[in-house]
């Protein structure tokens, strides 16, 4: 497999940085341009946008309304080779700016948003995505947990 001279992590990074942009810029074009054409994307709200051009579609909408003043900070990134041409990266995130249908602010939220990107086309193209919102945990749940460890 023939990347260029960057090599595949920092390939697959890249796309990491152009969704922030993107996002940030709210240009849902932009945005789905990473994806697969027969990507799929679940969103935070169980949504499956099937497609690069739905997913383009649906990014339009919410970034005309909801995400229209977001903005999006990515906080921690994850990449795993699981094949030379196969990733899996999680990409931690938080985001400012949102509002709620009926106008009221969004509390910043946090959340966990994971990718498989393989390298196909002669380019590494997001084929599945899941976002997840991240909920604060419950009090005491981590000290519960840490002492399992």
């Amino acid at each position: 497999m023939t990347t260029g001279i960057e090599s595949p992590k920092k390939e697959v990074l890249r796309l990491v940085e152009k969704m922030q942009k993107s996002w940030n810029g709210h240009d849902a074009k932009a945005y789905a341009e990473s994806f697969a054409e027969d990507a799929e994307f679940t969103t935070v709200f169980g949504n499956v946008n099937r497609g690069r051009k739905t997913i383009e579609e649906g990014h339009a909408l919410v970034f005309s309304k909801l995400f229209k003043n977001s903005a999006l900070t990515i906080t921690e990134t994850s990449v795993r080779f699981v094949k030379p041409d196969i990733v899996s990266v999680d990409i931690k995130w938080k985001m400012t700016g949102a509002t709620q249908p009926d106008g009221t602010p969004w509390k910043e939220r946090k959340g966990l948003l994971t990718w498989v990107v393989v390298y196909q086309n002669e380019k590494w193209e997001i084929v599945v995505a899941h976002n997840s919102e991240l909920i604060e945990p419950l009090p005491g749940l981590l000290s519960l947990l840490e002492d399992k460890r």
